[in-house]
Protein backbone atom coordinates (compact mmCIF):
# COMPACT_ATOMS: atom_id res chain seq x y z
CA UNK A 1 0.00 0.00 0.00
CA UNK A 2 1.42 3.38 -1.01
CA UNK A 3 2.10 5.93 1.68
CA UNK A 4 0.54 9.37 1.82
CA UNK A 5 2.86 11.96 0.27
CA UNK A 6 4.56 14.24 2.76
CA UNK A 7 3.64 17.91 2.93
CA UNK A 8 6.92 18.88 1.27
CA UNK A 9 6.38 16.30 -1.49
CA UNK A 10 3.08 17.85 -2.51
CA UNK A 11 4.20 21.46 -2.19
CA UNK A 12 2.81 23.17 -5.25
CA UNK A 13 4.65 25.13 -7.86
CA UNK A 14 3.80 28.59 -9.10
CA UNK A 15 3.32 30.06 -12.57
CA UNK A 16 6.53 31.49 -14.03
CA UNK A 17 7.10 35.14 -13.30
CA UNK A 18 6.39 37.54 -16.14
CA UNK A 19 9.30 38.44 -18.40
CA UNK A 20 9.21 42.08 -19.41
CA UNK A 21 9.13 42.82 -23.14
CA UNK A 22 10.34 46.37 -22.69
CA UNK A 23 7.17 47.71 -24.30
CA UNK A 24 5.29 49.76 -21.71
CA UNK A 25 1.82 49.13 -23.15
CA UNK A 26 2.35 45.38 -23.54
CA UNK A 27 3.76 44.95 -20.05
CA UNK A 28 1.04 47.08 -18.44
CA UNK A 29 -1.67 45.06 -20.15
CA UNK A 30 -0.03 41.88 -18.84
CA UNK A 31 -0.50 43.25 -15.33
CA UNK A 32 -4.12 44.15 -16.03
CA UNK A 33 -4.70 40.59 -17.27
CA UNK A 34 -2.98 38.90 -14.32
CA UNK A 35 -5.43 40.65 -12.00
CA UNK A 36 -8.11 38.36 -13.45
CA UNK A 37 -6.60 35.53 -11.40
CA UNK A 38 -7.83 37.28 -8.25
CA UNK A 39 -11.38 36.85 -9.55
CA UNK A 40 -10.99 33.12 -10.18
CA UNK A 41 -8.64 31.90 -7.43
CA UNK A 42 -10.47 30.77 -4.32
CA UNK A 43 -9.68 31.52 -0.69
CA UNK A 44 -8.32 28.01 -0.05
CA UNK A 45 -7.04 28.95 3.41
CA UNK A 46 -10.52 28.05 4.63
CA UNK A 47 -9.62 24.39 4.23
CA UNK A 48 -7.04 24.77 7.00
CA UNK A 49 -9.92 25.65 9.32
CA UNK A 50 -11.80 22.43 8.43
CA UNK A 51 -14.24 24.01 5.99
CA UNK A 52 -14.99 21.47 3.23
CA UNK A 53 -13.39 22.42 -0.07
CA UNK A 54 -16.82 22.25 -1.73
CA UNK A 55 -17.90 25.24 0.37
CA UNK A 56 -15.10 27.48 -0.85
CA UNK A 57 -16.90 29.74 -3.28
CA UNK A 58 -15.39 33.12 -2.45
CA UNK A 59 -12.46 34.40 -4.47
CA UNK A 60 -9.55 36.52 -3.35
CA UNK A 61 -11.07 39.58 -5.00
CA UNK A 62 -14.42 38.90 -3.28
CA UNK A 63 -12.59 39.11 0.03
CA UNK A 64 -10.75 42.32 -0.81
CA UNK A 65 -13.85 44.02 -2.21
CA UNK A 66 -15.91 43.46 0.92
CA UNK A 67 -13.02 44.69 3.06
CA UNK A 68 -12.86 47.88 0.98
CA UNK A 69 -16.56 48.57 1.52
CA UNK A 70 -16.21 47.81 5.24
CA UNK A 71 -13.46 50.42 5.40
CA UNK A 72 -15.83 52.97 3.91
CA UNK A 73 -18.30 52.25 6.74
CA UNK A 74 -16.03 53.40 9.54
CA UNK A 75 -16.87 56.46 11.59
CA UNK A 76 -13.27 56.81 12.86
CA UNK A 77 -12.32 60.34 11.77
CA UNK A 78 -8.69 59.73 12.72
CA UNK A 79 -8.26 57.28 9.86
CA UNK A 80 -7.46 58.16 6.27
CA UNK A 81 -10.38 56.21 4.83
CA UNK A 82 -9.25 56.53 1.21
CA UNK A 83 -5.91 55.04 2.17
CA UNK A 84 -7.65 52.24 4.05
CA UNK A 85 -9.69 51.40 0.96
CA UNK A 86 -6.51 51.28 -1.14
CA UNK A 87 -4.82 49.06 1.45
CA UNK A 88 -7.78 46.67 1.29
CA UNK A 89 -7.54 46.47 -2.48
CA UNK A 90 -3.78 45.93 -2.50
CA UNK A 91 -3.10 43.79 0.57
CA UNK A 92 -3.56 40.40 -1.17
CA UNK A 93 -2.41 41.51 -4.61
CA UNK A 94 0.59 39.17 -4.60
CA UNK A 95 -1.85 36.26 -4.52
CA UNK A 96 -2.53 36.90 -8.20
CA UNK A 97 0.84 35.20 -8.70
CA UNK A 98 1.20 32.85 -5.73
CA UNK A 99 -2.42 32.16 -4.80
CA UNK A 100 -3.67 31.73 -1.23
CA UNK A 101 -0.64 30.08 0.41
CA UNK A 102 -1.71 28.07 3.45
CA UNK A 103 0.22 26.50 6.38
CA UNK A 104 -0.76 22.97 5.34
CA UNK A 105 1.39 23.40 2.21
CA UNK A 106 4.56 23.48 4.28
CA UNK A 107 5.71 27.02 3.48
CA UNK A 108 7.29 28.94 6.35
CA UNK A 109 6.18 32.50 7.03
CA UNK A 110 9.54 33.70 5.75
CA UNK A 111 9.21 31.73 2.50
CA UNK A 112 5.64 32.94 2.01
CA UNK A 113 6.77 36.54 2.50
CA UNK A 114 9.64 36.04 0.05
CA UNK A 115 7.36 34.55 -2.62
CA UNK A 116 4.87 37.39 -2.23
CA UNK A 117 7.58 40.06 -2.25
CA UNK A 118 9.03 38.54 -5.42
CA UNK A 119 5.60 38.62 -7.05
CA UNK A 120 5.11 42.25 -6.10
CA UNK A 121 8.54 43.17 -7.48
CA UNK A 122 7.59 41.46 -10.75
CA UNK A 123 4.33 43.41 -10.93
CA UNK A 124 5.83 46.76 -10.01
CA UNK A 125 9.08 46.69 -11.96
CA UNK A 126 8.66 44.21 -14.83
CA UNK A 127 5.02 44.88 -15.68
CA UNK A 128 4.51 48.47 -14.57
CA UNK A 129 8.09 49.66 -15.14
CA UNK A 130 8.43 51.29 -11.73
CA UNK A 131 5.97 54.04 -12.60
CA UNK A 132 4.72 56.39 -9.85
CA UNK A 133 1.45 54.45 -9.77
CA UNK A 134 3.35 51.16 -9.42
CA UNK A 135 5.50 52.51 -6.61
CA UNK A 136 2.35 53.68 -4.82
CA UNK A 137 0.92 50.16 -5.04
CA UNK A 138 4.19 48.72 -3.74
CA UNK A 139 4.30 51.18 -0.83
CA UNK A 140 0.71 50.36 0.14
CA UNK A 141 1.41 46.63 0.08
CA UNK A 142 4.52 47.09 2.22
CA UNK A 143 2.61 49.34 4.64
CA UNK A 144 0.04 46.60 5.20
CA UNK A 145 2.71 43.92 5.58
CA UNK A 146 4.65 46.00 8.11
CA UNK A 147 1.47 46.76 10.08
CA UNK A 148 2.90 49.85 11.75
CA UNK A 149 0.33 52.51 10.80
CA UNK A 150 -3.14 52.98 12.24
CA UNK A 151 -4.58 52.38 8.77
CA UNK A 152 -2.67 49.13 8.29
CA UNK A 153 -3.73 47.82 11.70
CA UNK A 154 -7.35 48.81 11.01
CA UNK A 155 -7.31 46.99 7.68
CA UNK A 156 -5.82 43.90 9.35
CA UNK A 157 -8.77 43.97 11.73
CA UNK A 158 -11.12 44.20 8.75
CA UNK A 159 -9.38 41.13 7.35
CA UNK A 160 -10.24 39.28 10.56
CA UNK A 161 -13.81 40.54 10.59
CA UNK A 162 -14.34 39.62 6.94
CA UNK A 163 -13.32 36.05 7.69
CA UNK A 164 -15.81 35.91 10.56
CA UNK A 165 -18.56 37.34 8.35
CA UNK A 166 -17.83 34.70 5.73
CA UNK A 167 -17.85 31.98 8.38
CA UNK A 168 -21.26 33.12 9.56
CA UNK A 169 -22.57 33.00 5.99
CA UNK A 170 -21.15 29.50 5.53
CA UNK A 171 -22.79 28.48 8.80
CA UNK A 172 -26.19 29.64 7.63
CA UNK A 173 -25.79 28.15 4.16
CA UNK A 174 -24.67 24.72 5.39
CA UNK A 175 -26.28 24.45 8.84
CA UNK A 176 -22.91 23.97 10.52
CA UNK A 177 -21.19 25.41 13.58
CA UNK A 178 -17.85 27.01 12.69
CA UNK A 179 -16.88 28.31 16.11
CA UNK A 180 -13.19 27.89 15.38
CA UNK A 181 -13.28 30.62 12.77
CA UNK A 182 -14.68 33.09 15.27
CA UNK A 183 -12.25 32.06 17.99
CA UNK A 184 -9.29 32.70 15.69
CA UNK A 185 -10.48 36.06 14.39
CA UNK A 186 -12.77 38.16 16.59
CA UNK A 187 -10.69 38.09 19.81
CA UNK A 188 -7.70 39.41 17.83
CA UNK A 189 -9.46 42.59 16.72
CA UNK A 190 -8.00 45.71 18.30
CA UNK A 191 -9.86 48.60 16.67
CA UNK A 192 -12.81 49.54 18.91
CA UNK A 193 -15.35 50.05 16.13
CA UNK A 194 -14.43 46.87 14.27
CA UNK A 195 -14.62 45.06 17.60
CA UNK A 196 -18.16 46.40 18.02
CA UNK A 197 -19.06 45.07 14.59
CA UNK A 198 -17.69 41.70 15.64
CA UNK A 199 -19.70 41.76 18.85
CA UNK A 200 -22.85 42.46 16.84
CA UNK A 201 -22.02 39.47 14.66
CA UNK A 202 -21.63 37.30 17.75
CA UNK A 203 -25.02 38.42 19.01
CA UNK A 204 -26.52 37.58 15.64
CA UNK A 205 -25.11 34.05 15.90
CA UNK A 206 -26.63 33.64 19.36
CA UNK A 207 -30.17 34.35 18.19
Amino acid sequence: MSQEPSVSAVKRTFPPLYTATGDVDTDRLAFFHILERLKTQKRTGWVDHKAPRSWILTSISDHMYRMAVLAMCTSDVKLDVSRCVMLCIVHDLAEAQVGDITPREGFSKEEKRRLEATAMHNFVHDMLHGSPAALRIEALWKEYEDGETDEARFVKDLDRLEMALQAREYEKAHSQNLQGFFDSSLPQIGHSEVRQWGEALSRERAV
